[in-house]
């Protein structure tokens, strides 16, 4: 059997530049959190099948809503206010939505506005529910001319007593809706395989989850595994790893995201993006070798400067007792992303940046060694 040598170290790392053209802005904890651990330990002769697997998604967003709401306690004596209300704060409105009023529902509603109504034209308002960051916005600047949202909530405000204010924040929920403003969304995956058909096995696994916000240098999810393999009459051992960070946020406010007081802002957002990352590892056809993962993520954190992360380590070395001094069998390895960021608040992308990074090797292995590193945030 020809022998290969085979040595192999690479670090990669992607870091953020200083600024906003590449920034994660990770998803905030909910209430309720989880923490778990699972131990295994397996040592023995014979076949031996195991199987992990998480799929962890979580949306949050920091929303500010100016709500309000009619005010029955009020009586009679005071009118509700009414969509040809909203019209006549602009003397120049138009006269196709002055006629028909609906049009200016349909307008609202589709910038995001709830607004609830009763009755026929002119539209008595029971609800009126603005996201806070259309308040300097223009409604239409062509068929309602100089009327911001702002100035409706002042309308509402202005009498007495008649509305409500229920201003509230939607933390958010998971949809498969674009993203609103200020919203961001994590789905992790990481699966684990490992079989035999027979043969002598050494297995340590540890997994350790926690589902809280995490600051730099913290994990959410972190894995490592050491193994010993000999094959006996024939059997093998195959396995693979496979870790997938996809991260993706809207636009939002960098005074909302900043907790440190030190921090300098180059822009008044953290701009939109769309990031995804994925390490993976195979082992195939494995007669002999010693092998050690680990792989780690951050994806929870509660405030914006505070990076996602995803590292991936593996080592092949031969096992001690074989004799041979070589592992034998085939290991694979990718690492592979895809990055898409604004500026702004801007929804158009200002950057895009795609990598692929693969190895494979078979045969006698001296040592084989693989370190997969990613960062990305306002600051690293």
């Amino acid at each position: 059997m020809k022998l290969i040598y085979a040595f192999a170290i690479a670090l990669v790392a992607l870091v953020a530049v200083t600024g906003f053209v590449s920034a994660d802005r990770l998803p905030q904890e909910v209430p309720e959190n989880q923490i778990f651990t699972i131990d295994t330990l397996a040592e023995g002769t014979g076949a031996y099948t195991g199987e992990s697997e998480m799929q962890w998604t979580l949306d949050s967003q920091n929303m500010d809503r100016s709500r309000r709401v009619l005010n029955d306690a009020a009586g009679g004596a005071l009118a509700a206010t009414t969509v040809a209300n909203i019209l006549a704060l602009s003397p120049a409105a138009s006269a196709a939505w002055i006629a028909n009023p609906a049009l200016a529902l349909t307008e609202m509603r589709a910038d995001g506005v709830t607004v609830v109504t009763q009755g026929a034209a002119p539209f008595n308002i029971d609800v009126l529910d603005v996201p806070d960051y259309l308040l300097n916005t223009l409604v239409d600047p062509t068929n309602l001319p100089g009327v911001t949202y702002g100035d409706i909530i002042t309308l509402f405000d202005a009498v007495a007593n008649r509305y409500v204010n229920a201003d509230w924040t939607d933390s958010g929920a998971i949809h498969d809706t674009m993203l609103n403003p200020t919203e961001e969304i994590m789905i992790l995956t990481w699966t684990d395989t490992l079989r035999s058909n027979g043969g002598k096995l050494s297995l340590n696994e540890n997994i350790d989850f926690d589902s809280q916000n995490k600051g730099k240098g913290l994990n959410n999810l972190e894995v490592e595994k050491v193994l010993t393999y000999a094959s006996t009459e024939g059997a093998h051992l195959v396995g693979a790893e496979e870790w997938t960070l996809d991260v993706a946020g809207s636009w939002e406010n960098t005074e909302d995201s900043i907790r440190c007081v030190f921090a300098q802002a180059s822009s008044d957002f953290f701009p939109a993006f769309c990031n995804v990352v994925k390490a993976k590892s195979e082992l195939v056809n494995i007669n002999s070798a010693q092998v050690s993962t680990k792989g780690s993520v951050r994806s929870v954190a509660a405030t914006g400067d505070i990076p996602a992360a995803l590292n991936y380590q593996i080592a092949v070395t031969p096992d001690s007792n074989s004799g041979s001094g070589f592992a034998d069998g085939t290991v694979k390895t990718l690492f592979a992303g895809s990055i898409m960021e604004g500026r702004d608040n801007h929804l158009i992308p200002s950057a895009t940046n795609n990598w692929k990074d693969s190895a494979s090797v078979t045969g006698g292995i001296k040592n084989f060694q693989k370190s997969i590193n990613y960062e990305s945030g306002f600051t690293i």
